[in-house]
């Protein structure tokens, strides 16, 4: 008899009922919500008359609309003033944990939900935002909902929800040099496509994962989604429990121990069934770049932009305007192609260890002339830690701009936007038409350090090149 999945076991443990639609009424037991998409949602309530079930389920943090160089109130821009308003006000009347601006826990949503220890294995958790899947990096269930969801999980603490299928993947052997989560997820994608995962949760593992970091893993599971996974997760361990103890919303002394027990038994068996099984090779994987506007549309830093017929006729369509968009030339090699703009941050790549390896491969540097460089951190803790280790004043020697946290450029609902056309090296997780703020700027995926690569020479480069020949 086979053994269970992660996904399962969580999954079961969670079943409040069976509703006539054919679908499950899910438990949520941790509620994450932001400025942009809960507003409608509590006016929803008002209308209808409804309280929020389980408040103390619920935290509230600004991440998307909030500006990374001027935080004074009011802000700049009326319309994000009036959604950080709207905010304080919604969770004032209904009891709402809210990490503002100003609070040392501020930052965006999928940073600080890890590093206050409010994410744990075995939970199920749902917030307004697509990039949710980040949380499944501890063993968790995680999904991205829309602005009637959350609504309804105020309301309910739950969600109605349709059972998914799991693909395992196996990340196995050692990653080479300098190669990243980042790069192990953008090739994960360009294998399965962007639509390989629909009505999939991706469940991580193989020897390259089982050593990964904590924040790897994260950015791992972060762009499950851009996979057409529903959630991404990795079956919690050592690491795992080690990330969590000790942290503000953790549990405590003997409840820790005890936790870590249930912890344990969530992760999938070891003779668990699949619905499918893909296999990848650590070495095989380069340091990766996107050349198109989806994050499917990549290639190693080494190789050749793909021409349109050499690809399907699936694939052909969307080639062809990714190349009209891009402006550039099939075949071409991928490494050279020069940039205006280096970004770092966004919930993929914003946390210390992020801005650690970029610190360290930007030391001594200078950014090109005529590149504007940007590094954001991910929350106010991050920010915190990143000053006291001095690597500010690294990024600010080197010439990047160093901000308050936000989601920044990742998607431009702040002053942090591309002008016309310019190229952006992004660390973020998107890189779609107008994603960055200008309907003809043009986004480049990569990882941190691939991203001061590219600063530094003010093109496309091979960060294993870039920092062997480092004196």
């Amino acid at each position: 008899m086979s053994g269970k999945t992660l996904y399962r076991k969580v999954w079961d443990a969670h079943v409040v009922g069976r509703l006539p639609t054919g679908q499950t009424q899910v438990l949520i037991g941790l509620h994450l919500i932001h400025e942009v998409t809960s507003p409608q949602a509590f006016d929803m309530l008002r209308e209808q008359g409804l309280k929020v079930a389980f408040p103390e389920r619920t935290v509230a943090t600004v991440d998307h609309i909030v500006p990374t160089k001027n935080q004074g109130r009011p802000f700049e821009d009326d319309q994000a003033e009036a959604m950080m308003s709207a905010l304080e006000k919604n969770a004032r009347e209904f009891g709402i944990r809210l990490f503002g601006v100003g609070d040392a826990r501020q930052g965006i949503v999928h940073v600080i939900g890890p590093e206050t220890g409010l994410t744990q294995p075995g939970m199920t958790v749902a917030c307004g935002d697509s990039h949710t899947s980040t949380h499944g990096a501890f063993g968790c269930l995680a999904w991205g909902i829309g602005t009637s969801q959350i609504k309804d999980v105020l309301a309910t603490q739950s969600l109605a929800m349709s059972e998914l299928r799991v693909r395992r993947i196996n990340v196995n052997g050692a990653l080479g040099r300098h190669i990243t989560a980042k790069d192990v997820i953008l090739a994960i994608i360009r294998k399965l496509g962007v639509k390989g995962g629909i009505g999939h949760a991706y469940e991580y593992g193989g020897s390259a994962i089982d050593r990964m970091s904590m924040e790897e893993r994260m950015s791992i599971c972060n762009m499950s989604i851009e996979g057409g996974a529903r959630i991404g997760y990795v079956n919690p361990d050592e690491t795992t429990f080690a990330y969590i103890r000790g942290r503000e919303f953790s549990p405590k002394d003997g409840a820790f121990d005890r936790a870590v027990a249930y912890w344990k038994s969530t992760a999938s068996d070891s003779n668990a069934a699949y619905d499918d099984v893909v296999d990848l090779d650590a070495a095989s994987i380069q340091p990766m770049i996107t050349w198109g506007i989806t994050p499917g549309q990549a290639v190693g830093i080494k190789e050749h932009l793909p021409r349109p017929e050499d690809l399907s006729s699936d694939d052909r369509a969307g080639a062809e305007l990714a190349y009209r968009h891009m402006g550039l030339e099939p075949g071409r090699r991928a490494e050279g192609i020069p940039i205006d703009v280096a970004f770092i941050g966004s919930c993929t790549n914003s946390r210390i260890s992020d801005l650690r390896a970029a610190a360290a491969a930007v030391k001594g540097k200078k950014v090109a002339p005529g590149v504007r460089a940007l590094v954001v951190p991910g929350s106010n803790s991050v920010k915190r830690q990143a000053e006291a280790e001095g690597l500010d004043r690294i990024f600010r020697e080197a010439g990047f701009e160093w901000r308050a946290a936000g989601c920044s450029m990742c998607l431009a609902m702040n002053p942090d936007k591309l002008k016309g056309r310019e190229v952006c090296a992004s660390s973020s997780n998107r890189n779609f038409i107008g994603r960055q703020g200008s309907p003809t700027g043009r986004t480049i995926l990569m990882s941190p350090v691939m991203v001061v690569a590219a600063a530094v020479n003010g093109k496309l480069t091979d960060v294993r090149e870039f920092v062997e020949a480092s004196p």
